[in-house]
């Protein structure tokens, strides 16, 4: 049976059902997973879906190639992915499968893989394909049992947070899974909800459900002006990453967030480590230092952050893109639920809006996300290579630990090759507009004198 190697990626599973990721493919790489667990003492693993129609079917499949590898699974059925990594923690299974295509479109799904208690990523995630082509499978007798883990998840959470004032919020699932559980775990809280998109239905009919991208967040901002909400909440298609509107409709991204949630935790554990990944904001790490912290950078990627927390026992992590991990109070996996329940209980605290809580953390001006695209998949790599051999930014803190990322003390650059797609991604910062422009600038000169188009800054 032909498996195309593109499907395995730096983070997870992921293609195009039928084309690329049919049943008979979903099995092979169950068959794989299983048998990877079992070899680290694991045979209890877990399995969830979202809410795409065909999650059903790859689900199943998956299942099936679990059972046959001798692995016993616990099917939790329709939920966020946070749900499945919680239930690795409370249900003594150490491993986990969420069938999930995440933000991609409708015809796209995937696969988040935990085993032994790692989310897997880049050299882990091709040692599943090293063993399909090589057929080296366990063979046994599992099984297969169901169970709704929903009620138990909002019950933790509501023995954990606590709102000292009754918030007036929107929350937009996108048609995503977390509209099965946001809502009502909200409501439960305390907070006032106004629903918007929170039906599941995996063909994300009114938009992509994505917070990492404004346009997606339109609808929102409005509800939550026309409203006079506190805020507005936003999530991605499985759960797992945030987006955040204030009461003015000024988008907060997770960087900024990241600020707050430092703040919160470091009251409570002075001297912890936080982590945070190259694509954040130069703010962060110092705002973090300045109340005691230890700012940790890391590569971008859920897996490599998780990771990264379990090797630093860190007590908070965060990504530009809006995976939060909250080891404090919490298991120290991404989970936008969980993170839109803490922001609530920090806001809940004072009597200042949400617009005026942020307005008083450090500022700058930055750019989103730049992208500059290739013909193909692997033109990235080789564009960046070429880059890490020629930089030349006199003065600076050069880190290279994803890409390359240029640090003045007035403005920094960054430029990585995506995992994901054919493109190189850029993020520029500064404390103005002068230093803002200062180095783009720079990284345009740079990049001209390695033959790579500057169209797009």
């Amino acid at each position: 049976m032909d498996i195309t190697s593109s499907i395995f990626k730096a983070y997870d599973i992921r293609g195009i059902v039928e084309e690329e990721l049919t049943p008979e493919v979903v099995k092979l790489i169950g068959l794989a997973i299983g048998s990877e667990s079992i070899a680290q003492g694991e045979r209890g693993i877990v399995v969830g879906r979202d809410g795409r129609l065909t999650g059903p079917m790859l689900s199943e499949s998956l299942i099936s190639g679990l059972i046959e590898s001798g692995c016993h699974v616990v099917d939790i059925g329709m939920v966020p992915t946070p749900l499945v990594y919680f239930s690795t923690y409370t249900k003594g299974t150490g491993s986990g499968v969420m069938v999930t295509g995440s933000h991609n479109p409708p015809e796209y799904n995937g696969l988040k893989i935990m085993i032994a208690g790692e989310t897997l990523s880049s050299d882990r995630i091709q040692n599943l394909y090293s063993r399909i082509l090589n057929q080296e499978f366990a063979s046994g007798s599992g099984s297969s049992t169901s169970i709704n883990i929903d009620q138990d998840y909002m019950d933790t959470i509501k023995s954990d947070i606590v709102l000292e004032r009754e918030l007036n919020i929107v929350v937009d699932c996108g048609n995503g899974i977390a509209g099965n559980i946001a809502p009502k775990l909200f409501e439960s809280l305390g907070a006032k909800v106004t629903k918007l998109f929170c039906l599941v239905d995996g063909r994300f009919p009114n938009h992509h459900p994505d917070p990492s991208n404004p346009e997606n967040l339109e609808d929102l901002i409005k509800e939550v002006i026309d409203t006079g909400a506190d805020l507005g909440l936003a999530f991605d298609g499985d759960g797992d990453r945030l987006g955040l509107v204030d009461n003015n409709g000024n988008v907060v991204w997770a960087d900024r967030q990241m600020i707050l949630y430092s703040r919160d935790v470091l009251s409570r554990k002075p001297g912890a480590k936080i982590i945070f990944d190259v694509k954040c904001s130069s703010l962060l790490p110092k705002d973090i230092s300045g109340h005691g912290g230890e700012p940790i950078m890391s590569r971008t990627g859920h897996s490599f952050i998780k990771n990264k927390l379990k090797e630093t026992d860190a007590e908070l992590g965060g990504e530009m893109s809006g995976h939060i991990f909250f080891n404090e109070r919490w298991y120290g996996f991404d989970d936008a639920i969980y993170a839109g329940a803490r922001l609530l209980e920090i806001i809940s605290k004072t009597d200042k809006t949400c617009a005026e809580i942020f307005a008083e953390l450090p500022g700058s001006v930055s750019t989103p996300e730049i992208n500059i695209h290739f013909d193909e998949q692997g033109q990235q790599y080789d564009a960046m290579e070429v880059l890490s051999d020629s930089v030349d930014f006199p003065g600076a803190e050069i880190n290279t630990i994803d890409g390359v990322r240029v640090d003045y003390e007035n403005c920094w650059g960054l430029v990585r090759a995506s995992n994901t797609t054919p493109c190189l991604v850029l993020r520029f910062e500064g404390n103005d507009k002068e230093a803002l422009d200062s180095i783009k600038s720079q990284f345009k000169d740079w990049l001209e004198t390695n033959n790579i188009s500057t169209k797009t800054l």
